[in-house]
């Protein structure tokens, strides 16, 4: 089947759908496959859920007329995505980092929803399959899209580029992620600057953070918009970190609801975005003030006489280093961190997770090291300052037996060690 004639089934159906548990009623369907699962299987079960279509790419599968085959499904939504993209004239942000994304990517919608209509990624859908889904869902109402975009080898900001064909974008920050898969930092350097050249080839805007030689360097003769401590355009000044930020912009003091000072050129990175397109300035404070993590990223939250600091969604050597120097600088006295492994660093692995310990052993802070990776150094340390656990319920159980009370405490951890379930675990007891 032509594009421009499944485009014409999802006119009637504009709803698209990969998961038959959230199937909705006249919903095309896409039979998507995996490592571990294959949507063909489940084609008729979508259409007696109430799909009104389901694409397949197993011919044998299209035994009745509303199951439709194409060569391949994915192929096919990306396909569909770009051309409803090409169908809207109006500004779409892309926003792809190290660190930072879908903070920022949250934080510019709230800022720009102040104003306009705005479709953005759901949580973290940021890859191949969670980016034409968000292109999928603008509708004629939508003045504004934000498009968060996800990498973990080289070429892939490349390809979600050609589909999202973005005309403003920003890297929030370039460090040690996913060397796994991107091989080095250079590589890290060359996939998330494919957002910049996407841009320049298509005469694009990028919004560029001034104090980031790195990304100052990589734009360089581009059409950029500046943001920072000293840019003309977009200057704010942080005045404090504990327990939450507070900067000053435009004569204004500003009290978030973030902590850590990593937070800080996110927070200016949606305040110059909102600039740009002349959202209201008392509207921009007002959002940047309302807005609250609740996804266990620079989360916080209160239990009993605790106070955790929850960032358990992901972790790099980069934001990892940065997370500890803002615990560090915290005034309070009872301190613990609980730090979990850092996945997908490849070769640099062992290097890193001991520079992390290195690192903790300078703060003097008691911390819990959770996970394999951490575990590898267990017998070259004596359990005084630092201790090696298996897993979170480990340590929900350590801070449970040791009675820990009136504590600031760190959470730390790649997504795969689940360290939110900590939280969870002391909820319940």
């Amino acid at each position: 089947m032509e594009i421009s004639e499944l485009y014409k089934l999802f006119i009637e159906h504009s709803v698209v759908c990969t998961d038959t548990r959230k199937i909705t009623k006249n919903c095309i369907f896409f039979a998507l496959k995996g490592e571990n699962f294959n949507g063909n299987l489940f084609a008729k079960s979508a259409l007696d859920l109430g799909a009104a279509y389901a694409i397949v790419d197993e011919v044998e599968v299209a035994t009745q007329p509303n199951i439709i085959y194409v060569k391949d499904a994915l192929v096919a939504l990306q396909a569909l995505a770009n051309y409803h993209r090409k169908q809207f004239n109006i500004p779409i942000i892309a926003i792809t980092g190290s660190n930072g994304k879908t903070t920022t990517k949250e934080l510019i919608n709230a800022v720009l929803s102040k104003k306009y209509k705005t479709v953005a990624t759901t949580g973290n859908l940021n890859n191949h399959i969670g980016v034409p889904l968000t292109i999928l869902s603008i509708t004629n109402y939508c003045e504004v899209a934000i498009i968060e975009m996800g990498a973990n080898h080289p070429k892939e900001i490349e390809f979600l580029c050609a589909i999202a064909e973005p005309n403003f974008g920003i890297i929030t920050n370039i460090g040690k992620a996913h060397i796994e898969g991107f091989g080095s930092f250079e590589g890290v350097i060359k996939t998330k600057s494919e957002l910049y050249h996407f841009l320049k080839v298509n005469s694009g805007t990028l919004f560029v953070n001034m104090d980031d030689e790195l990304l100052v360097g990589l734009s360089k003769d581009m059409q950029r918009v500046y943001y920072g401590t000293s840019s003309d355009f977009c200057k704010a000044t942080l005045l404090s970190s504990t327990p939450v930020l507070e900067l000053e912009w435009k004569g204004s003091r500003i009290k978030t609801q973030l902590y850590g000072t990593y937070n800080f050129t996110n927070i200016v990175a949606a305040i110059c975005i909102g600039t740009y397109f002349q959202v209201d300035d008392h509207k921009i404070i007002e959002a940047i003030s309302e807005y609250t993590s609740t996804n266990n990223r620079s989360q916080l939250v209160k239990l009993e006489s605790n106070l955790f600091y929850l960032d358990a969604y992901n972790a790099n050597p980069s934001s990892m280093n940065v997370a500890i120097d803002t615990f560090i600088d915290n005034r309070e006295q009872n301190k613990l961190m609980i730090l979990g492994d850092m996945l997908e660093l490849g070769a640099i692995s062992e290097t890193e997770h001991q520079h992390i310990i290195d690192k903790v052993l300078r703060s003097k802070i008691k911390t819990l090291f959770v996970g394999k990776n951490f575990g590898a150094f267990k017998g070259s340390y004596q359990p005084n300052m630092i201790f090696f656990l298996e897993n979170y319920k480990q340590a929900a159980d350590w801070i449970f037996n040791e009675n820990i009370s009136n504590f600031n405490i760190l959470i730390k951890g790649s997504r795969g060690i689940q360290l939110e379930k900590i939280v969870e675990i002391l909820k319940e007891n």
